[in-house]
């Protein structure tokens, strides 16, 4: 059996990178962890291949190769998905699909043949049961929660790592908390199951032997979610990277109360995390209780940020504009709180009504829902009936995110981060990373209206907090994603 598994590509989005991945020479973001892992549970009889179409073009001849395409998505590659289907029909193939898009809506892909749906472990060896058996069924589903312990490593070896910027592991599966616009516990349960820490360094240790060096992405929803097992796990991985002269960056997900816990931190930041990604969501308290992000009501989300930065790790922080709570004056509360607080990357986004969550079942009984989910945090989409009114609220979201990713704004925020972060990451700096400083000298410091103030962020930097000159270089060159994004958004 040949097995073609595909990738499709995915739009312009905020965590793309598109233009910035140029500096560093790289062609996506992150790789197909999900298609990675599905293929590691193939007999080992089977040829297989992977195409990322975010990396290079699917061919006809790809297609005509295979007995069988495997094909996942999420949402926001809905259109790229639908046409890889298309083509794979007109040659005449069996599709096999899963992931999020299709789990969330398999009855909107009639052409798909079999779908193979919620959590691979559980489903895709019934799916290959059937299939030696000679009794494929359409729709192979399930609500059982399976043991990680069933996961197997993703195979590397079907990839080029050299395409992308950063690796992905996952360590754990669902989250305690239950946001009204959030699917992750309906989808994966609000207990968290995670990974042996036995497992999780043979992980990292497979991603070392392919010859991996840099950034890894712990993909988990919220990577504290189980306090007392991350503290299990955190002091062998920090002698793992301790014995291996830290291979390995980290950064992840996790819930704001991450700034209540030091010893957490401590940890964190000696394991090599340099970054971590918060849903604050919004400064309303009203907005907060609508949602029912209980987390972050009762504390001050300034100072907690600010003691995220002093440990060490950068604040990367997820905002929404929408809510029926806000009001017009929620677009410069959100900008004064982003200024103020030094978080650099802020990823705001209207509200989105994803399918299967309490949100959009409150919003269907209200007969408030207008269109279907795009799966993009920052788009101008709204596919419901807002309560401060559609034009409204894109007008003020469209202004908001022209402020925030101004020239002006970013660095200044760059500045405010610098004053509370404790640089503590590890590790050399590679020669990718070189270049893509050289690059950003030549495009930013020359050929940018923003010129004079990388150069002087960059002088300022080298001689006051030498340690986060590298975390600066990023951050400049990421800018010059988010402010291509910005105005790609504001012309559309």
């Amino acid at each position: 059996m040949k097995i073609l598994l595909v990738y499709p590509k995915c739009p312009d989005t905020f965590w793309g990178f598109k233009w910035a991945l140029r500096f560093v020479s790289k062609k996506s973001a992150f790789p197909p962890l999900g298609l990675l892992t599905v293929a590691a549970m193939l007999p080992k009889a089977w040829s297989k291949k992977l195409v990322d179409a975010n990396v290079r073009r699917l061919r006809d001849k790809d297609i005509a190769w295979a007995d069988m395409i495997f094909l996942s998505a999420m949402i926001i590659q809905k259109d790229g998905a639908r046409e890889i289907i298309q083509r794979c029909k007109n040659l005449g193939k069996i599709v096999v699909a899963g992931g999020p898009l299709f789990s969330a809506g398999y009855e909107n892909f009639p052409n798909v043949d079999y779908f193979v749906l919620n959590e691979a472990e559980i489903t895709f060896p019934l799916f290959l049961k059937d299939l030696a058996e000679g009794k494929l069924q359409k729709i192979y589903s399930s609500a059982e929660k399976p043991d990680l312990s069933l996961t197997p490593i993703p195979d590397w070896s079907l990839i080029k790592l050299r395409h992308y910027s950063a690796m992905l592991v996952q360590y754990s599966r669902g989250c305690p908390h239950s946001c009204e616009f959030c699917d992750i516990a309906i989808m994966y349960g609000k207990k968290l199951r995670v990974k042996t820490t036995p497992r999780i360094i043979a992980e990292l240790e497979a991603l070392l032997a392919a010859g991996w060096r840099g950034s890894i992405f712990f993909v988990d929803d919220n990577f504290i979610g189980n306090r007392f097992r991350v503290k299990e796990m955190l002091p062998v991985l920090i002698a793992w990277q301790e014995a291996r002269n830290y291979p390995f960056n980290f950064f992840t997900e996790a819930s704001v109360d991450l700034a209540d816990d030091e010893e957490l931190l401590a940890m964190m930041s000696r394991a090599n995390f340099n970054k971590v990604f918060l849903g604050i969501e919004t400064t309303n308290v009203a907005s907060l209780m609508e949602c029912n992000k209980k987390q972050n009501i009762n504390r001050d989300l300034a100072e907690s940020v600010k003691k995220i930065q002093h440990a060490g790790l950068e604040v990367m922080a997820g905002f929404i504009v929408g809510f029926d709570n806000d009001t017009p004056k929620v677009f410069d509360s959100l900008l004064s709180f982003i200024q103020e607080t030094g978080v650099v990357t802020a990823m705001v986004g209207m509200l989105n009504v994803l399918p299967k969550t309490k949100l959009w079942d409150r919003l269907q009984a209200e007969n408030r829902l207008a269109g279907d989910a795009k799966g993009d945090p920052v788009s101008r989409s709204v596919n419901f009936i807002p309560v401060m009114g559609k034009q409204a609220l894109v007008d003020g979201y469209l202004k908001l995110l022209g402020e925030i990713y101004s020239s002006k704004n970013y660095y200044q925020r760059i500045g405010e981060f610098l004053r509370s972060y404790k640089p503590t990451c590890k590790g050399r700096v590679s020669f990718s990373e070189f270049k893509a400083f050289l690059r950003s000298l030549w495009r930013i410091g020359i050929f940018s209206r923003s010129n004079w103030r990388y150069s002087k962020l960059l002088v300022k930097t080298f001689f006051t907090k030498r340690g986060a000159f590298s975390a600066v270089v990023v951050l400049a060159i990421q800018g010059v994603h988010f402010q291509h994004l910005a105005k790609k958004l504001k012309l559309a």
